[in-house]
């Protein structure tokens, strides 16, 4: 499939004679992510999260991976647990939404799932997702301090921007502050980690990848 397109951007510009026309602004290469806080899940939540807890005690050894000063289940099917079945269903939904704003259409689909525990002073490194369509990670239990998710700026080039921020053409890089119940959904190939924890109750969330089946 061929990735470049031919745009027109905008109408042509008249002006007066005597003055300069106005330059049009046209923002190109946005990226998109989907975020929905599923409160109506909240009578859930309480289970939920001692289901985790007892996963963690029955296998306290973590998978590792991207995570440190916590734990991650080696189970990376846990949305397919039946206590998780409406979760499931939710996550399917909007990533149903999200693939037909990409132009995919309807693809038949996996959901890779796993917990991430994150102790005081636990983070993720930096990563990615590679070979998924989409991930996600849906907030359970979100405490004061708990570390933010950040998106790294995708273009490598604007590493070497004189700009930094909000501005136009700047160097930026986005930082999510989750809240419980929050399910955010966003491009496998967007880098990102995962800020220090600063609590002592756990930060609890569930990530999925959505895998072509």
């Amino acid at each position: 499939m061929n990735g470049s397109y031919t745009v027109t951007l905008g109408e042509r510009v008249t002006s007066s004679p005597t003055t300069l026309p106005p330059a049009q602004a046209f923002d190109l290469f946005p990226t998109r992510i989907w975020q929905v806080p599923l409160k109506q899940l909240a009578p859930h939540f309480a289970g939920w999260v001692e289901a985790i807890l007892a996963m963690r005690a029955a296998a306290p050894v973590p998978a590792g991976r991207t995570n440190r000063g916590g734990w991650n289940s080696v189970d990376n099917a846990v949305l397919d647990q039946p206590i998780f079945a409406e979760l499931n269903q939710a996550a399917r939904h909007y990533c149903s939404q999200a693939f037909r704003e990409m132009d995919l259409g309807t693809p038949a689909i996996a959901l890779q799932s796993w917990v991430n525990i994150h102790d005081r002073g636990g983070f993720n490194f930096q990563h990615m997702h590679e070979g998924a369509l989409l991930s996600g990670t849906f907030y359970l239990q979100v405490p004061e301090g708990s570390g933010a998710l950040v998106f790294k700026d995708p273009r490598p080039g604007v590493l070497n921007a004189y700009a930094k921020g909000n501005g136009a053409n700047a160097y930026k890089d986005i930082q999510l502050r989750p809240f419980e119940g929050l399910l955010v959904l966003f491009p496998h190939w967007l880098e990102h980690f995962v800020e220090p924890h600063e609590n002592e109750v756990p930060r609890v969330c569930i990530p999925f990848n959505a895998l072509r089946s």
